[in-house]
């Protein structure tokens, strides 16, 4: 499970962060930011009490301990990231085949694909929906998490698929409030 951060639908990030639970991940997207450094340090503490896995979008400051999450756009620098810090874990953004095999031969981690549900998002596309996902997941040749409009309604839908895991913002920001 990996929580997506995005500052409309996903206020106050710090303290979702710390209900996480043990071994879920966190990729904060500072979009700009002005204090996206010092937010990006405090979560990596967190992160890091908390047994999670830190990303941090390229939009953002690097912290200590945390990995890196690229739009698919810039995909083709996931193998100098990781050669440059070894052991980092590098994932990609992918909302196509072409953009999940470039993942891999870029050599990303994982991607998130998505749009896999409508979604509120406003980069999402035209959804996938399960059977495509699944169909794209099995060609990937990477771990994929299914991003886009996934909440606790439909995600049965997406058992069998072959999803590394799910990723989700406002859902699972909603969740973690309740």
């Amino acid at each position: 499970m990996i929580l997506v951060s995005d500052p409309d639908r996903t206020p106050h990030i710090e303290a979702l962060a710390g209900r996480l639970p043990r071994g879920s991940g966190l990729i904060y997207r500072a979009f700009g930011a002005a204090k996206a450094g010092e937010t990006a340090r405090r979560l990596a503490r967190i992160a890091h009490a908390r047994g999670q896995t830190l990303l941090i979008g390229a939009d953002a400051v690097r912290a200590p301990g945390a990995g890196v999450h690229l739009p698919e756009r810039l995909a083709h620098r996931a193998g100098a990231l990781k050669r440059a810090r070894p052991g980092v874990i590098v994932t990609v953004a992918a909302h196509s085949l072409p953009a999940l095999r470039r993942a891999r031969i870029a050599g990303a981690d994982a991607a998130l694909l998505s749009a896999v549900f409508n979604s509120a998002s406003p980069s999402a596309g035209r959804p996938l929906g399960s059977v495509r996902f699944a169909a794209l997941v099995r060609q990937a040749g990477l771990p994929v998490y299914a991003l886009g409009g996934v909440h606790t309604k439909n995600a049965p839908r997406l058992l069998g698929s072959g999803a590394a895991g799910l990723a989700m913002a406002a859902a699972l920001a909603a969740a973690l409030r309740s």
